[in-house]
């Protein structure tokens, strides 16, 4: 299970040390996907087939299925860390969470998120101030 919140930067060949405790988690090899809320989720192999099999399983006759599912895929790529540990986010993923510098890289159960620092502090602001009313708001969500 993934959990935490670290920050790190991103070199100028857009590449990102991610700590220690997710890449033994993650193995040798991963996948990188656009994420919702405007981040990059990461996914160890395992948990990636499993997502592949649910969203083959969405009717394709569906509008927003196909949307979802386009979005979700042609921003994947299946990635490696290299010798000192990074991972290359592709332009592509960089572009869409707006990923420069300093990045935020948390766990979050079953997969990693990328966030640059400006989304996750007002990301995390906003959440927040409502997190008592969205836990309420979950059913059957209990401690």
């Amino acid at each position: 299970m993934f959990m935490g919140e670290f920050q790190h930067n991103i070199d100028e060949k857009g590449r990102l040390i991610i700590p220690s405790k997710f890449r033994e988690e993650l193995g040798d090899r991963f996948v990188m996907t656009r994420g919702l809320d405007q981040c990059v989720f990461v996914y160890p192999q395992n948990e990636w087939k499993q997502i592949e099999k649910k969203l083959e399983a969405l009717p394709f006759t569906k509008k927003d299925a196909r949307a979802f599912t386009r979005f979700f895929f042609s921003g994947a790529s299946e990635c490696a860390f290299d010798k000192q540990g990074r991972a290359t986010l592709t332009a592509t993923l960089r572009d869409y969470a707006k990923l420069e510098k300093e990045c935020i890289v948390i766990g979050v159960s079953n997969r990693i998120e990328i966030w640059s620092q400006e989304n996750w502090k007002t990301y995390y602001e906003e959440s927040e101030a409502s997190f008592s009313e969205i836990s309420e708001s979950l059913l059957d969500f209990d401690f």
